[in-house]
């Protein structure tokens, strides 16, 4: 088996110039393989595939990303108008009523815009690929989640039937959305096609960030007309570049228009665990949480008197009754947060207790009752939704991929952070076993819920709203 490396351009928009490997030729047993944007060498061993890619001098052109500064304007500047063709399997315009009527009939009205970064899917495991090419036969072994899909891209990539790729997988090494498209599997394939052995192509930590694509960035516009008693007449809701899971709320409102916009993306975005719903239902609990502050009613009574969902009342009076939400004030430092959502079949109340002392928070507490209708494997279930949680406080309090004009420049785990086991609290997870409800999406849904939870304890404890994610930045 040879070894494979890749000469990386600065950003995904630059195009290869020209190139001068004559040195790295020179090496023993290193080859230079060139095809197209994609240059990379296969050797005996990875570190001589490695010493030998930082050999060759490549020119590419200049891949402007923009200024990261504009980044949410020029999202907005740059949107399509919304299109009611769906977006994968979720709809991209949803209307229903009068939102003119509901407005005008609404004695309390608000307004208000919403901001998430993009943050990478940090699997446990980097993209590896051994590839190997038979005459006109290729097979891959890989950690992909998508087989079906890399083996398509690779045979159209190569003009190969698709029975003349075969993709091995092996365990993923966890993915979140990342590991879909062929990617490292389609850069292994090039580096061993002409030769006679298989090689092995492994991303590195920093290929992981970089190369891969990235939970989109998203601009979310809310408007609503609420009465005094809270039941909310009109809702307006713009996704801008997100996508469109989660866009329309769990909620009884008559009158209610949801778009998603696609927009221009400086960095390569795609699939990330829950899709946008993470980012529409930060958007929509927290506006709920606004408008239950400033109308003086309690959180947990305003979604009630707004849900005609017996299962998502169900989880909510749960959590409500497990957590002892009422029965300690929030104040000095300390907050008590909440937020529901409903996705894929899933439905789902998180409630948290944190300590914040300006930058500094530190969650204490979360109690989470899911219902994804019949439990099969009650232990699985528990560490999905637990595992989910974990992974949305990083989205929620501090992961952010940040980029200058020409690349990303925290693409490390030594400048990038993700939760720690310091980070996490105590986690209590409650599920509803509906035996008469087919089984439900329980790996996306509950990660759902984490950052607007979050945020509504924030506020509790600091009486600061934050409207973006990551929200420590803003504290």
């Amino acid at each position: 088996m040879l070894h494979g490396a890749v000469v990386r351009p600065p950003n995904h928009r630059c195009d290869l110039l020209s190139y001068d490997a004559s040195k790295a030729e020179r090496l023993p047993e290193v080859r230079v393989i060139h095809h197209g944007n994609f240059l990379g060498v296969t050797a005996a061993a990875a570190d001589q595939a490695t010493a030998a890619v930082t050999l060759i001098r490549a020119e590419w052109s200049e891949g402007n990303l923009g200024d990261p500064r504009n980044l949410f304007r020029d999202i907005r500047a740059k949107a399509k108008p919304p299109e009611t063709k769906e977006f994968g399997r979720y709809p991209a315009l949803l209307e229903a009523g009068s939102l003119s009527d509901g407005m005008a009939a609404a004695p309390h009205k608000f307004a208000a815009t919403y901001q998430i970064s993009y943050i990478g899917h940090v699997p446990l495991e980097a993209r590896t690929a051994i590839a190997q090419w038979q005459d006109d036969r290729l097979t891959v072994h890989c950690g992909t989640q998508a087989p079906f899909v890399v083996r398509a891209e690779i045979a159209q990539a190569f003009k190969l039937p698709e029975e003349k790729v075969r993709i091995v997988v092996s365990d993923t090494g966890s993915g979140y959305g990342a590991k879909h498209n062929s990617e490292c599997e389609l850069e292994a394939a090039r580096l061993a096609q002409g030769t006679q052995q298989p090689v092995r192509l492994a991303w590195s930590r920093h290929d992981e960030f970089t190369q891969s694509y990235c939970r989109p960035a998203a601009v979310m516009d809310v408007r609503s007309g609420v009465r005094p008693d809270g039941k909310i007449l009109a809702w307006e809701f713009h996704n801008y570049n997100g996508g469109a899971a989660s866009l329309t709320p769990p909620y009884r409102i008559p009158n209610r228009y949801a778009a998603y916009h696609a927009s221009e993306s400086p960095l390569r975005q795609g699939s990330y665990r829950s899709l946008a719903a993470v980012g529409n239902t930060f958007a929509r609990e927290t506006h709920i949480d606004e408008i239950a502050a400033t109308l003086n009613i309690d959180p947990l009574e305003l979604r009630l008197r707004n849900i005609d969902n017996p299962r998502l009342e169900a989880v909510l009076g749960r959590a409500a009754e497990r957590f002892g939400w009422g029965k300690r004030k929030s104040g000095n430092g300390v907050g008590y947060g909440l937020a529901c959502n409903v996705e894929k079949g899933g439905h789902l109340a998180l409630l948290t207790e944190l300590e914040a002392d300006g930058a500094n928070v530190r969650l204490t507490r979360m109690v989470a009752v899911f219902d994804a209708g019949a439990v099969i494997n009650p232990d699985i279930l528990s560490n999905q939704v637990e595992g989910a949680i974990v992974q949305g406080i990083g989205g929620a309090l501090f992961e952010q991929l940040e980029f200058d004009a020409t690349q990303i420049v925290n693409g490390r785990l030594s400048a990038y952070r993700v939760p720690r086991f310091a980070d996490v609290p105590e986690i209590e997870v409650i599920l509803i076993d509906n035996r008469d409800v087919p089984s439900a999406g329980a790996g996306e849904s509950p990660i759902t819920a984490t950052a607007p939870s979050i945020g509504s304890a924030l506020f509790a404890a600091t009486g600061k709203r934050i409207r973006q994610l990551p929200m420590l930045p803003a504290l």
